[in-house]
């Protein structure tokens, strides 16, 4: 008399492919938008080094000078108002005579002088980029007198998020 001995088929059932595609979305839905956020504050710091260090040239520029310039050239840049660090914000310097800066309701987006003895230099996200839909830090600036802006619209207005988006 022969034995008859059952055999296993090897390999994953249903089930258990069910669960590994299950889990693996889940892992994905976390990590996702979790990147996603560290992208997006890693291009606002750059944002806000651009901005530290046009002020600092601006300052430069002052003491060569006596005065601050909206000129490119003489601050070391090719061009204003163009894609900074890793093209998603564009760089504005604005003039002003003011001894106080408007930098937190006022935009900075066009120069308002050659020279002057204020400046706001500005950070706005390039229309069309994942930054434009920051609903935090959209506007970023700094002025002569050292003092950080911040604001969730992108005319500098609205709350203020200096706070948050500074640190």
């Amino acid at each position: 008399m022969q034995l008859r001995t059952r055999t296993r088929a090897s390999g994953f059932t249903l089930i258990e492919l069910m669960i590994v595609v299950a889990v693996a979305a889940i892992l994905v839905a976390i990590a996702v938008p979790t990147y996603q956020n560290q992208i997006r504050h890693s291009r606002r710091t750059d944002a806000k080094t651009a901005l530290l260090d046009a002020a600092v040239r601006e300052e430069k520029y002052l003491t060569l000078s006596n005065g601050y310039t909206t000129t490119a050239s003489n601050l070391g840049y090719s061009a204003l108002g163009v894609p900074i660090g890793s093209g998603y914000y564009d760089l504005y310097v604005c003039m002003g005579t003011a001894t106080v800066s408007t930098a937190s309701t006022t935009p900075c987006t066009a120069v308002t002088g050659t020279t002057g003895t204020s400046f706001v230099v500005s950070a706005i996200p390039i229309a069309g980029t994942s930054q434009a839909s920051d609903s935090q830090c959209l506007y970023f600036a700094v002025d002569n007198t050292g003092m950080q802006y911040s604001s969730n619209s992108l005319t500098g207005g609205g709350t203020t998020t200096t706070s948050t988006c500074w640190q």
